[in-house]
């Protein structure tokens, strides 16, 4: 007897979907997360470590470690070279030249923004002209605008003045000990530079006429004639005196040791005033 099966009884029944497997360790988003959290903790704590170690297990090292905004300016004194770099351009050639004119040559330096030029009276006077050369090359004719006879300092007013004018920086008193470079144009050689320390202070200058000159810094930078009216210049690159004379028991008008310069101070005021400003 045949048996009868409803439609589609002999068909194979179905597959079911297989389950899913569970997501090994590693490709958890949660649990990378940690790891790559503990990790970076791991890695914080070994430098911290290695820098308190370094240290000496100071607390404080790792602060020290960072890198701090900007430099703090250095307090070390210039050497002769970098004093030379820095002074050079305000220093000037001084010519000065007609009936009575007191010297060939000599030297100047620029102490003001409007190009005054303080120099030693003696450089200038009588001069019918006189004409500067910067450190650059101009060259421009200039006039007395102050002199203090007395001091033997004089100021020029420039007619002309260089594409880049470059004023001294003015500096305080000197020290005995204290080291100091002299910048001038002795024997008509140009940017002479120098070097020496102050002597000693207080020391007065007897002439032939004009007088004493009192006050005086003493000083074994070399100068020459062609000096005078030349910046002093202290360690700081500041001017502290202007060069106006040598001391030499000879006729011969040359160095031997001992220079003379009128502190800035009473350069400035030509022996008179606060000493703020140059003669007028």
């Amino acid at each position: 007897m045949e048996v009868l099966r409803p439609p589609g009884a002999d068909a194979t029944p179905p597959t079911p979907p297989p389950e899913p497997k569970p997501a090994r360790w590693w490709q958890r988003p949660d649990l990378r997360r940690k790891l790559l959290i503990g990790a970076v903790a791991v890695w914080a704590v070994a430098i911290t470590a290695v820098v308190l170690l370094r240290d000496g297990g100071d607390p404080e090292a790792a602060a020290r470690v960072q890198p701090t905004a900007s430099p703090s300016p250095s307090d070390a004194p210039l050497t002769v070279p970098e004093v030379y770099q820095a002074l050079r351009p305000s220093v000037v050639l001084i010519k000065a030249s007609g009936s009575g004119a007191g010297a060939d040559s000599g030297t100047g330096v620029i102490v003001n923004a409007d190009g005054t030029i303080l120099t030693a009276f003696h450089v200038v006077e009588g001069a019918k002209s006189i004409t500067i050369t910067y450190a650059d090359g101009t060259e421009s004719p200039a006039e007395l605008a102050g002199s203090s006879a007395a001091q033997d300092i004089a100021t020029l007013t420039p007619g002309k003045l260089p594409e880049t004018l470059v004023p001294a920086v003015l500096g305080g008193g000197a020290a005995i000990g204290d080291d100091v470079v002299a910048i001038g144009n002795p024997l008509g050689l140009v940017g002479t530079t120098t070097s020496g320390v102050v002597s000693g202070l207080q020391r007065t200058l007897s002439r032939e006429r004009g007088g004493d000159i009192a006050g005086l810094i003493q000083f074994d930078a070399a100068v020459n004639p062609g000096s005078s009216g030349g910046p002093l210049i202290n360690d700081r690159g500041q001017v502290v005196g202007v060069v106006v004379a040598l001391a030499n028991p000879t006729d011969a008008g040359t160095f031997i040791g001992i220079g003379f310069a009128v502190p800035i101070g009473a350069a400035l005021g030509a022996g008179e005033g606060d000493g703020q400003n140059p003669p007028l």
